[in-house]
C-alpha cells in the first residue's frame, strides 16, 4: 500500500472515525482503524462492535492495499502535523509496520492484518428513507438529554424512534426518558419511512451521529432493520446495532388533565433556578416552586448551607400550588425551549408536570415532581 493525502482532510476523517474507538480494549484489533487504499480514495473504518463509522477521502494512490493501525496514535500524529502538510503512507506486503512520512517527520507504526478487522455493516436493511439533516438533528437534540444512563434499565439507554399517526398525516417521533423526565418531539414522516419498525437508537450512536450532523446541512440517508440502523451523510457512513428491548408505554406518563397553567419568561426562570440552586444539596438538587396569582417564588432550604428565595412575575390565575423539582432537570428542559415564554401545565404537587413552548411546538417535556 502506498498513497499520499492532505493533512486537513485526513484529520477531519480521523476525528469522525476514532471517536467510536474505546481507549481501553481487551481485543487489540478494536483499538485500530482500518485503512484501505483503492482507486483515488482512502477509506477509514473504526468500530467498537456496536457502532461502526466509515469515511472515504481523496488520496493519490500509487499502490492499492490495506492495513490497520492504532487509531488514537495515528490521530495524535496527524493532529500535531502542520496545516497543509502532505502525508504519505507506505507499507510492503511482508512488513509488520507501516511508514507514515510528512516532510522531515517519519514514523513507523505497528500494524495488524486487515483480515482480522470485524465487519459490522454486513446484512440487509428492510427500510430506507431520506431525512433532512436539520430535522434529524432537531429530533436528537430535543430528546437526547433525557436518555437514561442507568444500565439496569438498558431499554431506556437510547432514543425511541417510531412512526405515529398524527392529525391527517403520519409523524416520526423521538422519545427519551430516564424515569424522572421525558422528552417527546416529532416531525412529519419522511417519504419512504412508512411502516418502519420502532427502534431504540443507543446513547453512543446518538452522540456520534449528532457530531456528524454538526457539519451536515443536506439530507441524511437512513436504512434500518429490526436489529441495525445506518446513517449516510455525504462521505460518512455510520452503522449501529439497536438496543434489543421493548420501550415502555410512555403515553401513560404524559398527563392529559393538567388544568393549571403558568406562563413565565423562560430566560428569567432559568436564571432564577440557577441562582437559588446554588445552595441546593448535591444529592437532591431540589428547588421548590410556590405558585400563586401572578407570582412565582422559587426557594431552596439546605440545612448544611443555608436558604435562598427569588420571586418572579408570572401569568397564573389558578389555585395556589407548591411543587418541587430537580433544578438540573428544570434547566435541561428550559434549554430546549425555543420561544421566550415557557408554559407549565400542572395538576398537583404529586403528579407529573408538562412543559411546552408558548408557541405551538411539536416538542413536549414531562417532569416528575420531588418531595421538598
Amino acid at each position: 500500500m502506498r498513497l499520499i493525502t492532505e493533512r486537513g482532510v485526513l484529520f477531519k476523517a480521523l476525528n469522525h472515525v476514532t471517536s467510536v474507538v474505546e481507549r481501553r480494549n481487551t481485543i487489540p484489533i478494536l483499538s485500530n482503524v482500518l485503512l484501505e487504499a483503492k482507486g483515488d480514495a482512502l477509506k477509514l473504518t473504526a468500530t467498537d462492535l456496536d457502532v461502526e463509522v466509515v469515511e472515504s477521502i481523496a488520496a493519490e494512490v500509487s499502490q492499492e492495499g490495506g492495513t490497520t493501525v492504532a487509531a488514537h496514535i495515528i490521530h495524535d500524529i496527524v493532529r500535531k502535523l502542520p496545516d497543509g502538510a502532505q502525508i504519505e503512507f507506505s507499507r510492503g506486503p511482508d512488513e509488520g509496520r507501516m511508514a507514515l512520512t510528512s516532510g522531515h517527520a517519519k514514523f513507523a507504526l505497528q500494524v495488524l492484518p486487515p483480515s482480522d478487522f470485524p465487519d459490522l455493516s454486513a446484512g440487509d436493511m428492510s427500510h430506507a428513507f431520506d431525512i433532512g439533516a436539520r430535522d434529524l438533528k432537531r429530533l436528537i437534540e430535543k430528546a437526547r438529554f433525557a436518555i437514561s444512563t442507568e444500565e439496569t434499565r438498558y431499554y431506556l439507554n437510547g432514543i425511541y424512534l417510531h412512526e405515529v399517526a398524527g392529525e391527517g398525516s403520519s409523524l416520526l417521533r423521538a422519545v427519551a426518558t430516564d424515569g424522572h423526565r421525558l422528552a417527546q418531539v416529532e416531525i412529519d414522516l419522511p417519504k419512504g419511512a412508512k411502516d418502519i419498525p420502532g427502534v431504540i437508537v443507543p446513547r453512543k450512536t446518538v452522540q456520534e451521529i449528532h457530531k456528524i450532523l454538526e457539519e451536515e446541512d443536506e439530507s441524511v440517508h437512513v436504512e434500518l432493520s429490526a436489529t441495525k440502523i445506518r446513517f449516510a451523510c455525504g462521505a460518512i457512513q455510520l452503522t449501529s446495532k439497536l438496543i434489543d428491548g421493548t420501550f415502555p408505554d410512555y403515553g401513560r406518563v404524559i398527563p392529559e388533565g393538567n388544568d393549571k397553567e403558568m406562563r413565565v419568561s423562560n430566560a428569567e426562570f432559568a436564571h432564577a433556578v440557577d441562582r437559588v440552586s446554588t445552595l441546593s444539596s448535591e444529592k437532591g438538587r431540589a428547588v421548590k416552586l410556590n405558585i400563586s396569582d401572578g407570582k412565582l417564588v422559587l426557594s431552596v432550604n439546605n440545612p448544611d448551607s443555608g436558604s435562598a428565595t427569588e420571586e418572579l412575575d408570572v401569568d397564573y390565575k389558578g389555585e395556589p400550588i407548591e411543587i418541587g423539582f430537580n433544578a438540573r432537570y428544570l434547566l435541561d428542559i428550559s434549554g430546549q425551549l425555543e420561544s421566550d415564554t415557557a408554559r407549565f401545565l400542572l395538576a398537583d404537587a404529586g403528579s407529573p408536570t408538562m412543559v411546552r413552548d408558548s408557541s405551538e411546538s411539536s416538542a413536549i417535556y414531562v417532569l416528575m415532581p420531588m418531595r421538598v
